[in-house]
């Protein structure tokens, strides 16, 4: 069952309060929203009570002769003031309440895994035959407990993605990127460039097949927008502000195209709303430290394909599996292997109430990466940014349900192509998924990139 945050506090506020305690917050702020609301809505009556007054009051007055009407028209006078100052306390508790709600996370989905960090998720997929360096094993077994891969052990542990990549492809130079920009800058060169371009043809290509709409969105978002479809002091480590200006660089296609209908209401009948946003991501990196400093697995800006859609409440979670499966099949096209986890209470973001990552196996790092962040959003982003959705024939209101998962981060699937189709030689194979791509550029390379030339 779908519930607004609204809906829990005033019928089924223990269902707010365990929801806080799945994610280790304290549940008595859920007690000071219901608190709130009781006001408010105590406060509402009082306000229609006063209304209805003052409008039999004054609709007697030119019934009345002139002694009493003088005497009426003084207490209607006097009445307006006493609802303009109850007006303005019921805007304040509603605005208070409002604020209340809106540094509340999502509602937990009840089938996601009760935990206070990542070590909590589970796999609960696997999908294509995992290349192991025969000591890494034991490492990758681990990996996927409860599961059944297919795996084969290899004798040569291939590069990692950042020593192949600029060092024996030689088509990156992170050093000198680093000197004019800093750290997680990079140059991309040639075939490395080609096969970026491929890459988003590629999951442009699969996800409009299922009646996505193509979007190119703004880049940069005004205060008042990126707080209301985000939570603030998750992102504060990622997000960039522009000087002197209400302005910041997105993360991700997500951010503009949930506020595409910002402060608007949609007819339910067009209801599923489906994009495909094509973007560059800024992100600080911030709270990353010393993560993933070499490469371009971690970075400050890369192209990215996103997904989202606007729904109805009661079709929302129909509609995260199919994200999700869109994203399975971009992957199992670039047959890449992977595992789906089902992430945990604890390291859920605020805005999610379940979230999916896919992750490739990585078998230089013998370890798992994210490449796929997919999230069933519910009313949470809808509600602070007023999207409602008008059912008309069924005579109700409500919060749209915003989803939202990758289709290809450029560069983290670059890492991952490189790591999974390495060769001896340092030659990689081109996915044969993304040749036909390639054969649109006259210099691209066709189906392997060989190490570049030194110059």
């Amino acid at each position: 069952m779908s519930w607004s945050l609204l809906e829990l506090i005033r019928n089924n506020p223990e269902i707010l309060m365990e929801s806080l305690k799945k994610r280790n917050i304290d549940p008595k702020i859920a007690e000071k929203a219901s608190e709130l609301d009781r006001k408010w809505r105590q406060t509402l009556q009082e306000v229609e009570r006063l209304r209805h007054e003052h409008n039999v009051a004054s609709s007697q007055i030119p019934k009345l002769p002139p002694e009493e009407r003088k005497k009426k028209i003084e207490e209607v006078r006097s009445l307006l003031s006493v609802i303009d100052a109850k007006e303005k306390e019921l805007e304040s508790i509603e605005e208070e309440r409002d604020n209340l709600l809106k540094s509340l996370p999502n509602i937990v989905h009840e089938s996601v895994p009760i935990g206070p960090d990542d070590s909590y998720n589970v796999p609960v997929k696997v999908w294509g035959k995992f290349q192991v360096y025969e000591k890494d094993v034991e490492v990758f077994l681990t990996q996927v407990r409860g599961l059944s891969p297919s795996y084969e052990t290899v004798k040569r542990k291939p590069a990692g993605h950042a020593e192949e990549l600029e060092y024996v492809l030689r088509l990156a130079n992170t050093i000198k990127a680093g000197e004019i920009a800093g750290s997680r800058f990079y140059y991309l060169f040639e075939d490395i460039v080609w096969l970026e371009q491929a890459l988003i043809l590629y999951a442009l290509d699969v996800v409009t097949s299922k009646g996505f709409s193509p979007v190119v969105p703004p880049y940069m978002l005004r205060g008042e927008v990126i707080q209301s479809v985000i939570d603030i002091d998750t992102f504060k480590d990622a997000i960039y502000k522009i000087q002197d200006e209400d302005l910041y660089l997105i993360a991700t296609a997500e951010h503009p195209i949930a506020a595409l209908f910002f402060k608007e209401e949609i007819e339910s009948e067009k209801l599923p709303l489906k994009y495909v946003g094509l973007s560059p991501a800024f992100r600080k990196e911030a709270g990353a430290a010393n993560k993933d400093l070499k490469g371009i697995f971690r970075v400050h800006q890369f192209n990215k394909v996103e997904q989202f859609i606007f729904s109805l409440p009661e079709e929302s979670w129909k509609y995260h599996e199919e994200l999700l499966r869109n994203a399975e099949e971009i992957f199992q096209g670039l047959e890449l292997p992977y595992r789906i986890v089902n992430i945990a209470s604890g390291d859920l973001g605020a805005c999610a109430a379940k979230k999916y990552d896919l992750e490739v196996w990585m078998p230089a790092q013998a370890k798992f990466r994210e490449m796929v962040s997919c999230s069933n959003c519910t009313d949470w982003q809808a509600f602070r940014m007023k999207i409602r959705f008008v059912d008309r024939k069924n005579n109700r209101k409500g919060y749209v349900h915003t989803l939202n998962s990758t289709a290809i981060a450029t560069t983290r699937a670059i890492t991952a192509i490189l790591e999974n189709n390495q060769q001896e030689d340092g030659s990689v194979i081109i996915p044969k998924v993304l040749r036909p791509y390639l054969e649109r550029f006259q210099k691209a390379p066709k189906d392997v990139i060989s190490p570049r030339k030194k110059t």
